[in-house]
Parts: structure tokens; sequence; C-alpha cells
């Protein structure tokens, strides 16, 4: 409880200056509330494990002047059904900050539900002319593939986890520079709640009709990384990729080489609909014995894939304004396995979308035979 009082009390400190500005513009606030009703099975004739998950977020954002802004953001989240009940260790993980600072909190725990309140961002930001300045919890996304992102070293996040579209953020100091409107220079420094620190530049530039970087780094204590990303077009194809190499500081010369390359090609069409491919090689992929790892929001860089040649398909159709249908699918040879996604999305009114989800796993983990469905029925409002 005390932590609790502690953090509440920094950030309405720190918010309350804004709201006490006389041009009340400068501040703006958004979110949502979701609804999402899931199940969990086998098949059809087996058993179901129901849950819901009832989910609000808040992102305030004041602009202090036309140098200095300011953001924090909070997800709030009820966590009801039968996953609660079953394992008693479910709202203990869910709690579990991986950030320096520890703000996330389970404000209520109970046998058949718990609320969890968790600040994912909390930060300042100075720019000044060709220079930007970022202190505090934030996203930092430096991928360029649409999937998988080896070179999204400090915000490494799952494709399947739907759900966090803003995706977890990091506890740093970003420091940008823009010697063009084409280039940019970075600079960051990250720690966790391990202590340990992820550093690395960056340099962005345009050439030949491509975005094209290099990034050099030390990951988590443990890893120096090198890696390079692009994004461009072949006609009227986009092509886009990265690949990063990690190697063991520790035991640097008796260490593995750890390489993973991915590219890909997306195309739109004239009516509206959208085909993806994209295409995945880990020297050294990630050995799972269990299929929530490919929910994990604590992945690396370095564990993003679970075969060593994997691949992805996905393909999107904006049937009518209000309608959206699609359907996307990933191949795990070393697994002998396979994902398989379709969903609709629909828009029931304004800022109110209706969406049907459904993930289909089979492949084999740890020598078993494993197939997994998870529906979602997800209602959302906006403001």
């Amino acid at each position: 409880m005390r932590k609790i009082i502690i953090a509440s009390g920094i950030v309405l400190i720190i918010i309350f200056p804004l709201f006490s500005q006389e041009k009340q513009e400068a501040i703006t606030l958004k979110g949502y509330l979701t609804t999402m009703q899931s199940a969990m099975f086998d098949s059809l004739s087996g058993p179901i494990i129901f849950d819901n998950l009832l989910h609000n977020r808040l992102n305030f954002k004041g602009y202090l002047n036309d140098n200095l802004t300011f953001a924090a953001e909070f997800r709030n989240r009820l966590f009801t059904g039968d996953m609660v009940e079953s394992n008693s260790n479910y709202s203990e993980m869910t709690g579990l900050e991986p950030g320096l600072i520890d703000m996330s909190w389970n404000l209520i725990s109970k046998p058949s539900f718990f609320f969890n309140t968790t600040i994912d961002r909390l930060w300042f930001d100075l720019n000044y002319g060709k220079f930007q300045a970022r202190i505090g919890r934030q996203r930092i996304n430096w991928g360029q593939a649409l999937v998988w992102n080896p070179n999204d070293i400090f915000n490494t996040y799952s494709f399947f986890d739907f759900d966090y579209i803003e995706r977890p953020g990091s506890d740093a100091i970003r420091l940008q520079f823009f010697p063009s409107f084409t280039s940019s220079a970075e600079l960051v420094i990250k720690a966790d709640s391990q202590g340990d620190i992820t550093t690395a530049g960056l340099y962005r530039f345009n050439k030949w009709g491509y975005d094209i970087q290099f990034l050099a780094g030390y990951m988590k204590s443990e890893d120096l990384v090198l890696g390079a990303g692009w994004s461009g077009a072949i006609g009227s194809i986009s092509f886009r990729g990265e690949g990063s190499w990690f190697r063991g500081v520790r035991e640097f010369s008796r260490g593995t080489n750890d390489i993973l390359v991915t590219a890909g090609f997306d195309k739109i069409f004239e009516n509206n609909s959208m085909a993806q491919l994209q295409l995945m090689y880990a020297s050294s992929p990630f050995e799972t014995d269990d299929f929530n790892n490919f929910y994990s929001q604590n992945l690396s860089p370095k564990n993003l894939a679970f075969s060593e040649f994997s691949a992805f398909g996905q393909f999107s159709w904006a049937i009518t304004p209000l309608l959206n249908m699609g359907v996307s699918a990933m191949w795990f040879p070393d697994l002998k396995g396979y994902f398989a996604g379709p969903s609709i999305d629909y828009s029931l009114a304004e800022n109110v979308d209706f969406s049907l989800i459904w993930q289909h796993f089979n492949s084999i983990i740890a020598d078993t035979k494993t197939r997994i469905n998870l529906a979602f029925l997800r209602i959302k409002y906006s403001f």
C-alpha cells in the first residue's frame, strides 16, 4: 500500500501543474474500454476454460510549452474466470514488473478475480531544434519488419498478444539528433528490475529510396549486439527486413553467435485488401515446453523464433467501411507445427468496435502432440 500511495503522489504532483495552466486544451486524455470474453480448449468435445478481461486504458498527455511534453498512461484490468480460480499464481505473474521501477500493482486480489493497475508510460520529452531527449518509461521501437523484430532490443513483443497494441515500455533515457529530414542518430540507455543494462546507438538514413539503419550496443548486461534494417519498395510492393548478431561477453572467446534475420513483403490492393509474407531465420531457436511462451511479454530478441526457419503469411480485406476480415498463418518446421488465426472486425457504432478472433496452435512441444484453440470475443469503446 505504501508503494501505491508514493507512486500516486508522484504522478499527481507531476500532473497537477498541467491542469493549472490557463490553456486547458494543452492537456489531452484519450483511451479505451474493452470487455473481452475468451475460451481455451483443445477440442470442442473436451473441457473449455472461460475467462473475461475488462480493460480500461487512460492516456494523459500535457504540452507544457513548445519544447516540453509530458505523458502518463495507465492500464487498468479486471481479470475473472476459470484461469484465475484454478491458478493461484496467475495474479502474481500478471503483477510482475520487469522495469527498473515497480509500477504494477494488484490492488484487489481474490480467489475468483483480481484487479491490476500498471503505469506503462511515464516520461518527459524535451525537443529543441534538431535535438530531442526523453526520459522515463517509454516505447522504443527500432523494428522495421511487421511480425518479427530482431532489431527491437528494448521492447520485444509477441505477435500473438493482439490486445496490447501499445506494447511494453522501457525505463530509459533516449537521446535523438536529426541532422536532416531523412536521417537521425540515437543513443539509448535502459535499466530493468534485475539491474541489467541495455544500451545501444542507432543511425538511420535514406538511400536509393530505402530507409536504412545500423545499430550497435550491449544488451541486458550479457550480449554484444550488431544489427541492421531496411524498409522500402520494389515497384508497388513494400520490402522490409532486419537482422541482428548477438554474442555473450562473459565468455566471449568461447561464446556462441546468435544470428536472427528476417525479410518480408507486403502489398495493398485496389479492393482495400492487403497481403503480407515474412520469413525468419534463427541460428539458435528458442526451445519451448509450453505454448504460453508464445505470449510472453518478457521475450528477448534472441528468442523470437521457435524454429530455425519460420514463415508467416497474412491476408486482410476491408469488405465494407464497417467490416474487415483477415486470416494469418505461421509455420514452425522444427516443431512440426503451425499457427492459424482468422479474425473479423465490425464497427457497431462511432468509436465502438466488435472483434471475433480465433487462434489455433498445432505442434509437437516437448515430444508431445499439442493442439490449442483460443477464441476471443471483444467489444471496444474508444474515447
